[in-house]
């Protein structure tokens, strides 16, 4: 019987640990007040370095695909952490030649229909532009970050942390559609307290999807 009381004082511990932990929503719109998808959020510890590796728990590489269904990469936006790898998979019925000419990873492959890519490995932080160099219109995001808590919104513009510590943090976001050679959107006055539920509302001036007009000679990334 002392073993078991035990086990219960062990899972009531973890019960009033899991609820001392602060919620945070983030809500992503534009300037006309419609939902941003694929909005990528980022919290960092206020003063400390975006990609500072030394907060992240250990956690084995993941892999993640890409699909590339009726023309279009899916999803157009993908979070990933550096040693993750992804791979990039063709549902359509025609051949598709996916290419990046970015500085942290160049790459390129032809694959046919129903093939696949062997895994490619994300060393770096940074985010990459990926296109097919036969459809112009095809592009997705490959976004690799070391911040401690990273997402991207959903179809509502909405994402959610239940996990943060009391604290002082820097909330960033990132979209592809925001103008060039800006630095992230950031709220650096974010204070939690245990068992707060906090909601930040950004709003974005985004330019036209790139998707319609993608050049691929002169992507930013």
């Amino acid at each position: 019987m002392r073993k078991q009381g035990s086990l219960f004082g062990l899972v009531a511990l973890l019960c009033v640990a899991d609820l001392s932990a602060a919620e945070l929503e983030v809500r992503v719109v534009d300037r006309h007040g419609a939902p941003v998808a694929d909005a990528v959020v980022t919290v960092v510890v206020r003063n400390e370095a975006p990609n500072e590796s030394r907060r992240l728990p250990a956690r084995a590489p993941s892999t993640r695909v890409i699909d590339q269904k009726s023309l279009a990469f899916t999803p157009y936006v993908e979070v990933f952490r550096p040693g993750d790898e992804v791979v990039y998979r063709n549902s359509d019925r025609t051949r598709h030649h996916v290419y990046s000419f970015s500085p942290i990873k160049a790459f390129e492959f032809v694959l046919a229909p129903g093939a696949r890519s062997e895994p490619l490995k994300l060393e770096r932080s940074g985010v990459i532009a990926v296109g097919c160099n036969i459809h112009d219109g095809m592009i997705n995001y490959l976004y690799i970050s070391d911040a401690p808590w990273i997402a991207r919104t959903d179809g509502g513009g909405v994402v959610a942390f239940r996990d943060l510590p009391a604290g002082a943090f820097d909330v960033r976001v990132w979209q592809p559609r925001l103008p060039p050679k800006r630095p992230d959107l950031v709220q650096s006055d974010l204070n939690l307290r245990t068992d707060e539920h906090r909601r930040l509302d950004f709003s974005l001036s985004l330019l036209p999807d790139s998707r319609l007009q993608f050049d691929r000679e002169h992507t930013r990334y």
